[in-house]
């Protein structure tokens, strides 16, 4: 009979799957790396599409690393770099009319970094003549301390390969043109030199900073360091990420605010429609840490003891029901990818009065809260008592956030 698994072996392992994870983030940041520099070298329909598929390849890994996130500090202090979001995108580019030239809460809002050369930020003027990963990172991104200046991460790189998506709840995703990449008399959009330089530096942050975090999970990174803490510490962060991610953050911030508001612009990502496979994957990060496995995008397996085991070493019906609500879960989720894949875009099935798309999208909130149900079953088995789940207004208080609407 095989012995009981430990709970530091699981935690062993929950650092195992993150190190894999963020290391195949990193090579399929490398790859679009790649693609990005032909687009550029060389911009052509072709090399467009070419760019935004490997951005769609390097979303896969990436999400199932966010169950990594609330519970582990070095995660989340980092984590806005890479995948902060919704942003105002005329901060890095040209907008279209409707976007308007001002916004009451944030003087960077139509800013347009790419087209201008000098910037008033923070009372200042600043050079950005030359665009340079400390400008990107440090003077723009959260620039003024105002959350939707974006000028890093996935969702950065994400406009400037899709451009605004102008159709609202219609069908379609956005359409930027390569030309927008063109050398000389070719050039649309203008500054066709400053954007190509914008896509290229921001992409090598991009990498810069996965490979950061992938060594942070290594044997003595800083993040498995900080796990070296007594058990019960160390699963409570785990459950907080898993908790956390499944209520708060995806039904609640990522879901339901899109569906009270029937705002396509609270999709995740709203340029590109590719929102649907960002949310299954993240689902997929749920169920890879409970129960200790993850697929490489290799092929190989990473997996050895699970929170699982744990749990149903406490109660067997616990785990069980755990495990039927994160089977739901998928299932759900994978309706609602497969809608997105056949039939409509998701900021299309959470546009208002469109009762079917709405209830695809209701369905698969429903079963990440239901989830967080059975998540708090376990966290009381195995007696954490210092387990917080991040919460969201949506959820919560859902007249607080309707009062967000424009």
């Amino acid at each position: 009979m095989a012995s009981a698994a430990t709970a530091r072996e699981v935690i062993n392992t929950y650092a195992d799957i993150a190190q894999a994870a963020y290391e195949d983030s990193l090579a399929s940041a490398r790859k679009l790396k790649e693609s990005i520099g032909t687009l550029v070298a060389k911009p052509s329909t072709e090399t467009l599409a070419a760019a935004r598929e490997a951005w769609k390849a390097a979303r896969v890994p990436y999400m199932q690393t966010e169950a990594y996130r609330f519970g582990n500090k070095i995660v989340d202090e980092w984590e806005s770099k890479v995948n902060a979001w919704p942003l105002d995108e005329g901060l890095i580019d040209y907008v279209d009319k409707s976007y308007g030239t001002a916004s009451d809460t944030n003087p960077l809002y139509a800013a347009n970094v790419i087209a201008n050369t000098k910037l008033k930020i923070g009372g200042r003027m600043v050079d950005t003549s030359r665009i340079t990963k400390k400008l990107l990172s440090e003077t723009l991104h959260e620039a003024e301390k105002i959350e939707a200046n974006v000028a890093t991460g996935y969702h950065a790189i994400e406009f400037l390969l899709w451009g605004q998506d102008l159709n609202g709840t219609g069908p379609g995703a956005g359409n930027r043109p390569y030309t927008d990449y063109a050398k000389g008399k070719a050039c649309t959009g203008g500054n066709c030199d400053r954007r190509a330089r914008y896509l290229t530096v921001v992409t090598d942050l991009l990498v810069d900073d996965l490979a950061f975090m992938a060594a942070q999970w290594k044997p003595k990174g800083a993040a498995r360091v900080a796990l070296e803490k007594p058990d019960n510490e160390a699963l409570t962060a785990i459950f907080t990420g898993l908790a956390s991610l499944s209520y708060g953050e995806m039904a609640g911030e990522r879901m339901k605010l899109g569906l009270l508001l029937n705002d396509p612009e609270e999709e995740h990502d709203c340029f590109s429609d590719n929102t649907h496979n960002s949310h299954y994957y993240d689902v997929v990060g749920i169920e890879n840490v409970y129960l200790g496995r993850y697929k490489r995008i290799d092929g190989s397996m990473v997996s050895g003891p699970s929170v699982s085991d744990l749990v149903k070493a406490k109660s067997p019906e616990v785990d069980e029901r755990v495990r039927k609500a994160l089977g739901e879960t998928i299932a759900r989720m994978g309706a609602l990818k497969q809608r997105a894949e056949t039939v409509e875009a998701y900021d299309q099935m959470i546009g208002e009065g469109n009762a079917e798309g709405n209830a695809v999208v209701e369905a698969a909130l429903g079963a990440l809260i239901a989830q967080t149900k059975e998540f708090e079953r376990a966290i009381a088995a195995l007696e954490l008592t210092s387990v917080k789940i991040e919460g969201s207004d949506s959820l919560d208080d859902p007249t607080k956030a309707l009062s967000k609407k424009k």
